[in-house]
């Protein structure tokens, strides 16, 4: 918690700030041991510009500055300078990238024959799922990865989770942002690189996979293997319209659904993820990418707005319980940006929209229904 004193502010450290901010108040905020000065006032240039300004200036001094919007006038924390972060275990990322191969290959090579209800292992329905799937989560963290470090921020590498038996045989990756971002573009090119290069990959993904797939008739399936419980794939708006352009129909109907290829599932699950990740809450990226477009006040009410609606979908799928709980209790926290007062402009607001609206085409409401036939 934050406690305000009234400590005296080094002349040369008020002089340096006073060169772009009308100066009206100074605080000094106590964080445990530490004491750091608070400016408010009104900048005499564009935040950006002024940030840059003084950016250099503070770091001579050993400091790091957070410009951030206060009501009409903006506030500039000067803190301690961070500490170069650590280096990343290139070897855990390898190792876990290697675990998540063979995890994958497992589940994906679990082969049923809809004749007898068996269940053998497919060598080459394991490579195919395995290779999609990876390539999809592969392409979206790189996005993440590469931006940053376009953008000059500090991440580390790609971690993959393997989870055997899992239904994917994955949790998914990520990467983790190891030193403040310097803006609100810097964070939205960050954010949204990772979903729009995962798509890229993903929906050639699923045509392909879908064009592998059968329509089958699930009445007829249920019947034939009684003992087996069959689920279904939820639809997405732009799922559900690539399986209108595979088949010629909308699907699930009339009893018929499509009995996914290994490739379909994956491509099916790169969609699935990207959704989630687009949730516009906390630390997701489509959390990041709100903050950018509207600012930190309407991210926090958003994310409020996004437990109480997955709250509520909860009821039609039970797994969006989990989500509001994660919601709810991560959604308020973010990282502060290096200066949050500068708004997206032109192109970049345009760019921040895109994301809202892949977000409207990839989000699952039911993610997976049992089938249960009479």
């Amino acid at each position: 918690m934050d406690h305000y004193t009234s400590s005296p502010v080094p002349e040369a450290l008020r002089a340096t700030v006073a060169e772009v901010m009308l100066i009206d108040d100074i605080e000094m905020v106590r964080r445990g041991d530490f004491e750091s000065p608070r400016f408010l006032g009104r900048l005499k240039v564009e935040a950006q510009t002024a940030y840059d300004q003084i950016s250099p200036r503070l770091r001579a001094m050993g400091l790091l500055g957070l410009l951030q919007q206060e009501g009409d006038r903006v506030a500039l924390l000067v803190l301690p300078a961070l500490a170069p972060p650590n280096p990343s275990r290139l070897w855990l990322a390898l190792l876990l990238f290697a675990l998540t191969i063979a995890s994958t290959f497992y589940v994906g090579g679990q082969d049923v024959d809809w004749a007898t209800g068996a269940i053998a292992f497919n060598v080459g329905h394991g490579l195919a799922f395995s290779a999609s799937l990876l390539g999809i989560l592969l392409a979206h963290e790189l996005g993440h990865y590469l931006m940053a470090r376009r953008e000059g921020v500090a991440v580390s590498y790609p971690f993959f989770i393997p989870m055997p038996l899992f239904l994917l045989g994955t949790m998914g990756a990520f990467i983790s942002i190891k030193e403040p971002v310097p803006n609100r573009r810097a964070l939205l090119g960050i954010a949204i690189a990772g979903p729009l290069a995962g798509l890229v990959v993903a929906i050639p993904v699923l045509m392909i996979g879908l064009a592998l797939s059968e329509v089958r008739n699930l009445a007829e399936m249920q019947a034939q293997l009684p003992d087996m419980i069959f689920f279904t794939e939820g639809n997405s708006l732009l799922y559900a319209g690539l399986k209108l352009l595979v088949f010629g129909r909308f699907l699930p109907d009339g009893g018929y659904d499509v009995f996914m290829h290994p490739v379909a599932l994956a491509g099916w699950a790169g969609l699935l993820v990207t959704g989630l990740n687009l949730l516009p809450a906390g630390q997701l990226d489509g959390g990041h990418i709100f903050f950018a477009l509207f600012g930190p006040k309407a991210a926090q009410i958003m994310s409020m707005l996004v437990a109480v609606v997955l709250l509520a979908l909860g009821f039609l799928w039970s797994g969006w319980f989990l989500w509001a709980v994660i919601v709810a209790l991560l959604g308020q926290n973010r990282s502060p940006l290096l200066n949050e007062v500068t708004p997206l402009q032109g192109s970049w607001r345009l760019l921040a929209l895109l994301g809202l609206v892949v977000f409207a085409l990839v989000f699952t409401p039911m993610p997976i229904t049992d089938v249960i036939m009479p």
